[in-house]
C-alpha cells in the first residue's frame, strides 16, 4: 500500500522555517488514518507454467552458486544445531509412526525420508531456509489413512502410494496454474491457529495423548503396549517403569531449557562458552538422560527406540508372504522370515480394482495438508520482518514437495514437508539481530540443511546406538520443541492477557490503541476456530476433512471477522508490519496534532483575556 505524502501529514508555514503539525490530521479516525486497513490483497495469477520457472530462476538460477560456498565457522555452528534438533523429532515420529500403523513405517523409514529429501531439497530447493521433516498434521492425517485403508481391507501401503500417486498429480496441477498465490491470503489469525495446531501435536504427544496411546503418562496405564513384553515377567512392576518414564522425559525437558538459559547468564568464563551450551543443551541433555537410565537404574525397563538390528524396512515377517507381524504375530517363531520389500506392489488390492480411482478423495485431503503445512510454514519464514533476500518459490517448491513425496510412497516411507518450529530455529540461527532483537541480516545457505540431513542418513549406520536411546527422553525432546515455539506466538501471549491485571500488559501495538475487551474478543474468535480445527483433526470418523477445516480459517479472517472487529483493529492485530508502522506513525502525528492543537487553543484563549482585562483597565 502506497504511503500517503508527508505533505498530507505536516504543512509549513510561509513566514517559518519551523515545521507544524497538520492540524486536519487531528481530525481523522483510526479507521481512516489507513485506507483498506485490515484487508488483505493478492496479485495476480502468472500464466500457465510461468510460475514455476520465474520460481527457479528468481531463486536457484540467480543465488545457488553463493549459497553453496558461503561456508563459515557460523555453518559448522548451525549444522550441528540443525542435526539435533531435526534427528530428535525424527526418531520420535519414527517410533510413534510405527505404533500407529503397525510398523509397516518405521524409525528407519523416517530417517531414510528425512535424510534423502532434506539432501535433495537442499540442492535444488527455491527455500533452502525451510527444513523438511515429519509433522504432526501429516501424522495425524497417515493415522487417518491407515483406518481408511483398514476399513476397506486394502494394505496401507498400497494404499498410501495410490493416494501419493494423486498428491503428486494435484501439487503439480497447483504450481502450473499458480494456485499457491492464494496462501499469501493468510494472515498472522491462520498462520497461528495452524502453528498452535502442530505445537499442541507435539506437547500431547509428549505429555499424554488423550487420543492414542503415546506419551509419558501413557506408561501408567497397565495395558499400554510397552508393558506387554514383559508380562511374564514377575520382577517386572509397570508403575515403576511409569515413574522413571516421567522422571526421564520430564526431566530432559527440564534439562534442555536450564543448559539454553546459560546463554544470556554471567556464568562461565566467555560469551563463547555459553553460546555452545545453548546450542548443545539438547544433544547433552539426551546423553545425560539416557546415562542416568542405563547406570542408575539399570534394573528398570522402560521402552526404548523400535531400531531394527540392521538396515532394512521395520516390518518383519513371519511368513514368505509377509502378512503378519514378526514377534508380535507368531511368538513362537525364533526368527523373522525377512522384512518386506522395500517398492510398494501397487497390485496388491486384495481384488478391489476400484482403489487407484478411489484413492483421488482422500488425496485431494492430502494436497490441501501439504499446500496448508508448506505455504504457512513458507509464509511464516519469508516474512518481511525476516528481512530475506534470496526470494520465495512457492509454485517450484509445492512442485518439488509432490515429487518427494511420491517417491515415499512407492518406497513405503512417510510424507514429509516444512517443518514450523525446526524452519524457524533455523532461520533464527543464521540470523544478525540488533539490541532489539530485530533481525538485520541472515546468511542464506544450502550447506547447513545438507550437512545435518546428510548426518541424519550417516545415523543409520550406528542403528543399534540408537536402540540405546529410551522413548521417553525422546518425548521430553518433543515437549521441548513444542514448549520453545509458544513465547513467539501472538495466539499465546493474547491468551495470557486473560490471566493478567489489565495496567500491567506487555507493551504491544494493540494493547496500546485498542480496548482489552475487543482484543479479548479477536483472541476468543481465534481460540473457537482452533478448536474446530483440534476437533474435527482428534475425531477419527472425520478426521480426513481437517485440512479442509484449516482452509476454511482464511475466508473467516476475510469475510467473518470483520462483521466484529474494525479494519484497524484487524490491521493492529494480524496486519503487516509495515501497514502497521504506517498506521501508528499516523496516529501518533495526529495525537501530536491535538496537543499542538489544545496548546495553541490555549495561548489563543490566554491573549483574548489579556486584550479584554487591557480594555477593562482603559475603560
Amino acid at each position: 500500500m502506497a504511503p500517503r505524502n508527508q505533505d498530507d501529514d505536516i504543512k509549513g508555514n510561509d513566514h517559518d522555517d519551523t515545521v507544524k503539525p497538520n492540524f486536519r490530521a487531528s481530525q481523522l479516525t483510526n479507521a481512516e488514518l489507513v485506507p483498506d486497513a485490515g484487508k488483505v490483497h493478492i496479485e495476480p495469477a502468472e500464466s500457465w507454467g510461468t510460475g514455476i520457472i520465474n520460481d527457479f530462476k528468481r531463486t536457484v538460477g540467480t543465488h545457488w552458486v553463493k549459497e553453496v560456498t558461503n561456508f563459515n565457522q557460523k555453518t559448522i555452528a548451525v549444522t550441528l544445531l540443525m542435526f539435533i534438533s531435526v534427528i530428535a523429532p525424527t526418531f520420535t515420529f519414527g517410533a510413534v509412526y510405527g505404533k500407529e500403523s503397525g510398523n509397516r513405517i518405521g524409525a528407519v523409514e523416517t530417517i531414510l525420508a528425512t535424510s534423502w529429501v532434506g539432501i535433495a531439497y537442499s540442492i535444488i530447493g527455491g527455500m533452502p531456509l525451510c527444513i523438511i521433516g515429519s509433522t504432526g498434521p501429516v501424522l495425524a492425517f497417515t493415522k487417518a489413512l491407515i483406518r481408511i485403508s483398514e476399513s476397506l481391507d486394502v494394505p496401507y501401503l498400497t494404499f498410501n502410494a495410490w493416494v501419493s500417486s494423486w498428491l503428486l498429480f494435484y501439487c503439480l496441477l497447483s504450481g502450473f496454474f499458480d494456485v499457491t498465490r492464494v496462501i499469501r491470503l493468510a494472515t498472522r489469525f491462520t498462520d497461528e491457529i495452524f502453528a498452535l495446531l502442530i505445537v499442541s501435536i507435539f506437547v500431547l504427544d509428549a505429555v499424554g495423548d488423550p487420543f492414542s496411546q503415546v506419551g509419558i503418562l501413557r506408561y501408567f496405564d497397565p495395558n499400554h503396549k510397552s508393558h506387554s513384553d514383559y508380562q511374564d515377567d514377575p520382577n517386572y512392576n509397570y508403575l515403576e517403569t511409569a515413574l522413571l518414564s516421567t522422571i526421564l522425559g520430564f526431566g530432559t525437558t527440564t534439562l534442555i531449557f536450564f543448559f539454553r538459559s546459560f546463554k544470556t547468564s554471567s556464568f562461565f568464563c566467555n560469551q563463547g562458552v555459553r553460546t555452545s551450551v545453548h546450542d548443545f543443551s539438547v544433544s547433552m541433555s539426551v546423553v545425560i538422560a539416557t546415562v542416568v537410565k542405563e547406570f542408575l537404574f539399570p534394573d528398570v525397563e522402560t521402552e526404548q527406540l523400535n531400531v531394527p538390528d540392521q538396515f532394512e524396512p521395520t516390518y518383519q515377517c513371519c511368513t514368505s508372504d509377509c502378512l503378519t507381524f514378526f514377534p508380535d504375530d507368531c511368538p513362537d517363531q525364533t526368527a523373522a522370515a525377512g522384512a518386506r520389500p522395500w517398492f510398494v506392489d501397487f497390485s496388491d488390492l486384495n481384488g478391489k480394482g476400484y482403489i487407484p480411482i478411489m484413492a483421488a478423495l482422500p488425496a485431494l485431503g492430502a494436497f490441501l495438508l501439504c499446500f496448508l503445512d508448506n505455504g504457512i510454514t513458507w509464509h511464516l519464514v519469508n516474512h518481511k520482518s525476516h528481512n530475506l533476500q534470496h526470494g520465495e518459490a512457492y509454485n517450484y517448491d509445492l512442485c518439488l514437495s509432490g515429487i518427494f513425496n511420491f517417491v515415499n510412497g512407492c518406497l513405503g516411507l512417510p510424507w514429509l514437508v516444512a517443518t514450523t518450529v525446526p524452519c524457524l530455529i533455523h532461520l533464527n540461527s543464521l540470523a544478525e539481530k540488533d539490541k532489539d532483537g530485530k533481525i538485520i541480516y541472515v546468511q542464506e545457505t544450502r550447506l547447513t540443511m545438507f550437512l545435518s540431513h546428510l548426518m541424519v542418513g550417516l545415523s543409520l549406520l550406528v542403528l543399534q546406538v540408537l536402540q540405546l536411546l529410551p522413548m521417553p527422553v525422546l518425548y521430553g525432546v518433543f515437549l521441548f520443541m513444542g514448549l520453545s515455539a509458544l513465547p513467539a506466538m501472538q495466539f499465546w501471549n493474547r491468551f495470557l492477557l486473560f490471566l493478567q491485571q489489565p495496567s500491567r500488559y506487555p507493551d504491544t501495538v494493540f494493547t496500546r490503541y485498542m480496548d482489552k475487551s475487543r482484543i479479548h474478543m479477536y483472541t476468543l474468535w481465534q481460540i473457537l476456530f482452533f478448536g474446530l480445527v483440534f476437533f474435527v483433526q482428534n475425531m477419527s470418523a472425520i478426521s480426513i476433512i481437517f485440512p479442509f477445516m484449516t482452509l476454511l480459517c482464511i475466508p473467516a479472517r476475510l469475510s467473518f471477522l470483520p462483521h466484529f472487529l474494525e479494519g484497524w483493529e484487524l490491521l493492529l492485530l494480524d496486519g503487516d508490519d509495515l501497514e502497521i508502522k504506517e498506521w501508528e506513525d499516523k496516529k501518533r502525528a495526529a495525537m501530536h496534532s491535538i496537543r499542538f492543537t489544545d496548546v495553541e487553543e490555549s495561548k489563543h484563549g490566554k491573549e483574548e483575556d489579556s486584550l479584554k482585562s487591557d480594555e477593562v483597565i482603559d475603560a
